[in-house]
């Protein structure tokens, strides 16, 4: 049954409200995701909260590096709070209702934030690059200003790049169905819902992605294949092994972050005979990152995990 449906004019309805179903294919037992998925948020929450603690406490964390891990974290938990929070209430109290312009924020605040994280992916990378290709130059390139110009930067592309995102999408015509198979609101969930045409909106989310994510991408892979090939002509093995290291973690989030994007993007376009994959995958792709992010960094960096041990007053002794 179609709710909350209310007349623009003598003959258009409009809905005011879509009603998020879930889960699609297992509503009569969704609520038993409710436990890992409040799990995965409490520990995306607390881990992330746990590094902006530690890296503005501890003066050795006080680098470029280190600080854009900082933002990242906070982004994390925008990104984990902007979707859970909403799905938790469904599989708990079937709060499945969702007002119109509430759901176009979220839309907007999902891809603002999925951007910002792909962004300063891209800030690590040229952090590093830096840091291994020219290492005399480090202090004078990359400091303290580039890295809030750096940031003020993704902020703001971020935050203009996707506001067609929402305006396109509040711009259809939602005349009769509202009921979303999806526990969040994307954009093509959304959208294909209307009654009018919604090319163009399939359209600017293809370009937006190939535009931001894809130029992410591809700045990265540059950063990375000069890194290799710098490291490559190290006379030393110890010494490439230990420049490579520095690069472990940020790699590992980035591979996990753009695999996932892009298996989301098959499954969607591919149009699958099982609808629970692709949004499956779209939740937590949303919350596995946040709660990953910060594990994979303090286990890989023994500077953080130092640190880490240290602001929280815990024995150092044979943890090295």
């Amino acid at each position: 049954m179609f709710q909350d449906l209310r007349e623009s004019n003598s003959s258009t309805f409009q809905v005011s409200e879509f009603i998020l179903m879930g889960f699609p294919g297992i509503h009569s037992w969704q609520h038993w995701l409710s436990l890992p998925l409040a799990l995965l948020y409490l520990l995306a929450l607390t881990a992330n909260i746990l590094i902006v603690i530690t890296v503005r406490q501890e003066a050795s964390l006080h680098q470029p590096m280190y600080q854009f891990l900082g933002i990242l974290a906070v982004v994390d938990m925008g990104l984990a709070t902007t979707i859970m929070p909403k799905i938790l209430a469904i599989l708990w109290f079937n709060a499945k209702a969702i007002h119109r312009s509430e759901c176009f924020a979220q839309m907007y605040a999902i891809h603002c934030l999925v951007a910002m994280e792909s962004g300063i992916f891209v800030c690590m990378a040229i952090d590093r690059y830096v840091a291994i290709c020219q290492p005399l130059r480090y202090p004078s390139i990359i400091t303290e200003a580039f890295v809030i110009k750096v940031t003020v930067f993704m902020a703001l592309r971020n935050c203009l790049a996707p506001i067609a995102v929402p305006v396109l999408a509040a711009q259809r015509n939602y005349c009769s169905r509202n009921q979303i198979e999806h526990c969040l609101c994307s954009n093509l969930g959304v959208t294909s819902l209307s009654c009018d045409d919604r090319k163009v909106n399939s359209i600017n989310q293809l370009v937006l992605g190939w535009t931001l994510m894809g130029g992410d991408l591809g700045l990265i892979v540059l950063s990375y294949a000069l890194i290799l090939q710098s490291v490559l002509k190290l006379s030393s093995v110890e010494a490439a092994s230990k420049a490579l290291n520095t690069c472990t973690s940020h790699l590992i989030l980035i591979l996990f972050f753009y695999t996932a994007v892009i298996v989301i993007s098959i499954t969607h376009s591919a149009g699958m005979r099982v609808p629970l994959i692709p949004v499956l995958l779209n939740v937590l792709h949303n919350v596995i990152p946040p709660a990953l992010n910060p594990m994979v960094y303090a286990l890989k960096n023994k500077e953080l995990r130092q640190a880490l041990y240290k602001v929280f007053n815990l024995d150092t002794k044979g943890r090295r």
